[in-house]
Protein backbone atom coordinates (compact mmCIF):
# COMPACT_ATOMS: atom_id res chain seq x y z
CA UNK A 1 0.00 0.00 0.00
CA UNK A 2 1.37 3.55 -0.56
CA UNK A 3 0.60 6.08 1.62
CA UNK A 4 -1.13 9.03 -0.16
CA UNK A 5 -1.64 11.10 2.91
CA UNK A 6 -0.25 11.57 6.70
CA UNK A 7 -2.19 14.16 8.74
CA UNK A 8 -2.71 15.06 12.07
CA UNK A 9 -6.05 14.54 13.93
CA UNK A 10 -6.28 15.67 17.50
CA UNK A 11 -3.98 13.86 19.15
CA UNK A 12 -3.55 10.85 16.43
CA UNK A 13 -2.29 10.61 12.88
CA UNK A 14 -4.66 9.48 10.16
CA UNK A 15 -3.12 7.67 7.44
CA UNK A 16 -4.67 7.29 4.13
CA UNK A 17 -3.01 4.49 2.08
CA UNK A 18 -3.87 3.30 -1.42
CA UNK A 19 -2.72 -0.03 -2.99
CA UNK A 20 0.15 0.65 -4.85
CA UNK A 21 -0.04 -1.74 -7.71
CA UNK A 22 -3.13 0.13 -8.57
CA UNK A 23 -6.08 -2.67 -8.02
CA UNK A 24 -8.88 -2.24 -5.94
CA UNK A 25 -9.59 -2.48 -2.43
CA UNK A 26 -11.20 -5.67 -0.97
CA UNK A 27 -14.37 -5.59 0.37
CA UNK A 28 -14.09 -5.14 4.12
CA UNK A 29 -16.21 -4.59 7.17
CA UNK A 30 -16.76 -2.07 9.65
CA UNK A 31 -14.71 -3.94 12.85
CA UNK A 32 -12.44 -5.78 10.59
CA UNK A 33 -8.62 -4.23 11.21
CA UNK A 34 -5.02 -4.29 9.82
CA UNK A 35 -1.98 -5.75 10.42
CA UNK A 36 0.82 -3.42 9.30
CA UNK A 37 4.45 -4.16 9.15
CA UNK A 38 6.63 -1.56 10.15
CA UNK A 39 8.90 -0.43 7.47
CA UNK A 40 12.86 0.09 8.03
CA UNK A 41 12.68 -0.48 12.19
CA UNK A 42 15.58 -2.10 13.70
CA UNK A 43 13.74 -2.14 16.96
CA UNK A 44 9.98 -3.36 15.66
CA UNK A 45 9.60 -7.21 14.54
CA UNK A 46 6.13 -7.66 14.62
CA UNK A 47 3.08 -6.07 12.47
CA UNK A 48 0.80 -4.01 14.19
CA UNK A 49 -2.75 -4.50 14.40
CA UNK A 50 -4.92 -1.00 13.41
CA UNK A 51 -8.39 -0.74 12.82
CA UNK A 52 -9.97 0.42 9.93
CA UNK A 53 -11.19 3.58 10.10
CA UNK A 54 -12.81 3.70 6.53
CA UNK A 55 -12.90 3.16 3.13
CA UNK A 56 -13.18 6.03 0.84
CA UNK A 57 -14.93 3.88 -2.34
CA UNK A 58 -14.12 7.00 -4.47
CA UNK A 59 -10.25 7.58 -4.12
CA UNK A 60 -9.78 3.94 -3.54
CA UNK A 61 -8.03 4.51 0.34
CA UNK A 62 -8.14 2.92 3.53
CA UNK A 63 -8.17 5.36 6.46
CA UNK A 64 -5.88 4.16 9.60
CA UNK A 65 -6.11 6.20 12.70
CA UNK A 66 -3.07 5.79 14.43
CA UNK A 67 -2.60 6.96 18.24
CA UNK A 68 1.58 7.32 19.28
CA UNK A 69 1.59 4.57 21.48
CA UNK A 70 5.20 3.06 21.37
CA UNK A 71 7.59 2.59 18.97
CA UNK A 72 5.41 1.03 16.19
CA UNK A 73 2.99 3.12 16.14
CA UNK A 74 5.53 6.17 16.48
CA UNK A 75 7.31 4.98 13.21
CA UNK A 76 4.22 4.90 11.62
CA UNK A 77 2.84 8.63 12.70
CA UNK A 78 6.12 9.42 11.41
CA UNK A 79 5.86 8.13 8.04
CA UNK A 80 5.89 9.69 4.98
CA UNK A 81 3.70 10.80 2.02
CA UNK A 82 4.85 8.30 -1.04
CA UNK A 83 5.93 5.77 1.64
CA UNK A 84 5.18 1.82 0.72
CA UNK A 85 4.38 -0.37 3.84
CA UNK A 86 3.42 -3.92 3.43
CA UNK A 87 -0.56 -4.57 5.35
CA UNK A 88 -2.18 -7.75 5.78
CA UNK A 89 -6.37 -7.30 5.25
CA UNK A 90 -8.55 -7.44 5.84
CA UNK A 91 -8.59 -9.65 9.12
CA UNK A 92 -11.08 -11.10 12.05
CA UNK A 93 -14.95 -10.49 12.04
CA UNK A 94 -16.59 -7.20 12.32
CA UNK A 95 -19.53 -5.51 14.02
CA UNK A 96 -23.43 -6.37 12.70
CA UNK A 97 -24.79 -3.48 10.39
CA UNK A 98 -28.08 -4.73 10.15
CA UNK A 99 -29.96 -2.75 13.49
CA UNK A 100 -32.88 0.01 12.93
CA UNK A 101 -31.70 1.77 15.51
CA UNK A 102 -27.98 1.66 17.10
CA UNK A 103 -26.03 3.06 19.62
CA UNK A 104 -22.31 3.57 18.77
CA UNK A 105 -20.15 3.76 21.84
CA UNK A 106 -16.35 4.80 21.40
CA UNK A 107 -13.60 5.74 23.83
CA UNK A 108 -10.25 7.39 22.73
CA UNK A 109 -8.64 5.51 19.77
CA UNK A 110 -11.39 3.04 19.70
CA UNK A 111 -13.36 5.58 18.62
CA UNK A 112 -11.72 4.37 15.11
CA UNK A 113 -13.82 1.83 14.09
CA UNK A 114 -17.26 3.44 14.29
CA UNK A 115 -16.76 5.85 11.43
CA UNK A 116 -16.64 2.95 9.13
CA UNK A 117 -19.78 1.41 11.01
CA UNK A 118 -21.51 4.56 10.98
CA UNK A 119 -21.01 5.48 7.06
CA UNK A 120 -22.13 1.73 6.67
CA UNK A 121 -25.30 2.18 8.45
CA UNK A 122 -25.60 5.70 6.48
CA UNK A 123 -26.01 3.12 3.02
CA UNK A 124 -29.00 1.13 4.73
CA UNK A 125 -30.92 4.79 5.30
CA UNK A 126 -30.04 4.51 9.25
CA UNK A 127 -28.43 7.46 10.68
CA UNK A 128 -26.37 5.99 14.39
CA UNK A 129 -26.24 7.56 17.81
CA UNK A 130 -22.45 8.07 18.94
CA UNK A 131 -21.63 8.47 21.83
CA UNK A 132 -17.34 9.64 21.81
CA UNK A 133 -15.60 9.99 24.85
CA UNK A 134 -12.33 10.68 25.99
CA UNK A 135 -9.70 12.33 28.89
CA UNK A 136 -10.29 15.70 26.85
CA UNK A 137 -11.25 17.22 23.68
CA UNK A 138 -7.67 17.06 22.46
CA UNK A 139 -8.17 13.15 22.22
CA UNK A 140 -11.45 13.30 20.11
CA UNK A 141 -10.69 13.03 16.48
CA UNK A 142 -12.61 13.62 13.58
CA UNK A 143 -15.15 15.42 15.11
CA UNK A 144 -16.90 16.82 11.82
CA UNK A 145 -16.32 13.69 9.97
CA UNK A 146 -18.82 12.16 13.03
CA UNK A 147 -21.20 14.65 12.86
CA UNK A 148 -21.67 14.22 9.40
CA UNK A 149 -22.86 10.53 9.81
CA UNK A 150 -24.38 10.57 12.63
CA UNK A 151 -26.20 12.22 15.85
CA UNK A 152 -23.21 12.45 18.13
CA UNK A 153 -22.75 13.14 21.96
CA UNK A 154 -19.65 13.90 23.69
CA UNK A 155 -17.73 13.38 26.75
CA UNK A 156 -14.90 14.09 28.39
CA UNK A 157 -13.47 13.34 32.03
CA UNK A 158 -12.06 17.09 32.06
CA UNK A 159 -15.43 18.97 30.51
CA UNK A 160 -13.73 20.05 27.74
CA UNK A 161 -16.75 18.81 25.29
CA UNK A 162 -19.66 17.91 26.14
CA UNK A 163 -20.67 16.26 29.51
CA UNK A 164 -18.41 15.79 31.78
CA UNK A 165 -17.86 12.26 32.61
CA UNK A 166 -17.37 8.70 31.59
CA UNK A 167 -19.33 7.48 28.48
CA UNK A 168 -22.01 5.62 30.55
CA UNK A 169 -23.00 8.81 32.00
CA UNK A 170 -24.01 10.19 29.02
CA UNK A 171 -27.73 11.41 28.34
CA UNK A 172 -27.97 9.41 25.27
CA UNK A 173 -27.28 6.09 26.85
CA UNK A 174 -30.66 5.02 27.59
CA UNK A 175 -33.06 1.95 26.53
CA UNK A 176 -34.14 3.47 23.19
CA UNK A 177 -31.95 1.51 21.09
CA UNK A 178 -31.96 -2.06 19.72
CA UNK A 179 -28.16 -2.38 19.41
CA UNK A 180 -25.48 -1.02 21.32
CA UNK A 181 -21.77 -0.96 19.58
CA UNK A 182 -18.98 -0.48 21.27
CA UNK A 183 -14.94 0.30 21.32
CA UNK A 184 -12.28 1.61 23.67
CA UNK A 185 -10.20 0.50 26.64
CA UNK A 186 -11.11 -2.53 28.76
CA UNK A 187 -12.81 -1.15 31.96
CA UNK A 188 -14.57 1.27 29.64
CA UNK A 189 -15.85 -1.69 27.16
CA UNK A 190 -16.90 -3.80 30.95
CA UNK A 191 -18.76 -0.45 32.05
CA UNK A 192 -20.74 -0.56 28.64
CA UNK A 193 -21.46 -3.82 28.67
CA UNK A 194 -22.92 -3.96 32.50
CA UNK A 195 -25.17 -0.76 31.58
CA UNK A 196 -26.20 -2.81 28.47
CA UNK A 197 -27.29 -5.95 30.12
CA UNK A 198 -28.82 -3.50 32.79
CA UNK A 199 -30.98 -1.56 30.59
CA UNK A 200 -31.60 -4.99 28.45
CA UNK A 201 -30.17 -3.73 25.02
CA UNK A 202 -28.09 -6.13 23.07
CA UNK A 203 -24.45 -5.23 22.91
CA UNK A 204 -21.53 -5.90 20.50
CA UNK A 205 -18.03 -4.83 21.60
CA UNK A 206 -14.64 -4.65 19.62
CA UNK A 207 -11.90 -6.26 21.47
CA UNK A 208 -8.11 -4.58 22.07
CA UNK A 209 -6.02 -7.20 23.31
CA UNK A 210 -2.09 -7.58 22.19
CA UNK A 211 -2.42 -9.45 18.82
CA UNK A 212 0.89 -10.37 16.70
CA UNK A 213 -0.11 -12.89 13.51
CA UNK A 214 -3.69 -11.79 13.61
CA UNK A 215 -4.28 -14.65 11.99
CA UNK A 216 -4.94 -16.83 14.99
CA UNK A 217 -1.79 -18.85 14.76
CA UNK A 218 -0.05 -17.35 18.17
CA UNK A 219 -2.49 -17.54 20.49
CA UNK A 220 -1.62 -14.51 22.23
CA UNK A 221 -4.79 -12.37 22.13
CA UNK A 222 -7.07 -14.86 24.02
CA UNK A 223 -10.20 -13.83 25.65
CA UNK A 224 -12.26 -16.46 27.91
CA UNK A 225 -15.82 -17.24 26.44
CA UNK A 226 -18.33 -17.86 28.86
CA UNK A 227 -18.12 -21.45 29.05
CA UNK A 228 -14.58 -20.71 30.11
CA UNK A 229 -12.70 -21.82 26.86
CA UNK A 230 -9.83 -19.75 25.00
CA UNK A 231 -11.32 -17.52 21.89
CA UNK A 232 -8.46 -16.04 19.66
CA UNK A 233 -9.88 -12.73 19.44
CA UNK A 234 -7.83 -11.81 16.19
CA UNK A 235 -10.04 -14.69 13.95
CA UNK A 236 -13.17 -15.35 16.15
CA UNK A 237 -13.13 -11.26 16.92
CA UNK A 238 -12.37 -9.05 17.32
CA UNK A 239 -15.86 -8.14 17.45
CA UNK A 240 -18.02 -10.03 20.07
CA UNK A 241 -21.61 -10.31 21.29
CA UNK A 242 -21.07 -9.64 25.05
CA UNK A 243 -23.26 -12.69 25.91
CA UNK A 244 -20.30 -15.05 24.46
CA UNK A 245 -17.89 -13.46 26.45
CA UNK A 246 -17.02 -14.66 30.44
CA UNK A 247 -17.75 -10.92 31.49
Amino acid sequence: MTVVANGVAGNYHLLKLTPADGRVLPEMEPGQFVEVDIPDSKVTFLRRPISINNIDGGDNTLWLLVRNAGAGTAALCNIETGSVVNILTPLGNGFSTDAAKPLLIGGGVGIAPLLYLARKYNRNKVRPTLILGARSRGDLALIDEFKAVGDVFFTTEDGSLGEKGFVTMSDAFTSDYDLIQCCGPMPMMKAVADRARIIGVECEVSLENMMACGLGACLCCVEKDNNGHNVCVCSEGPVFNINRLSW
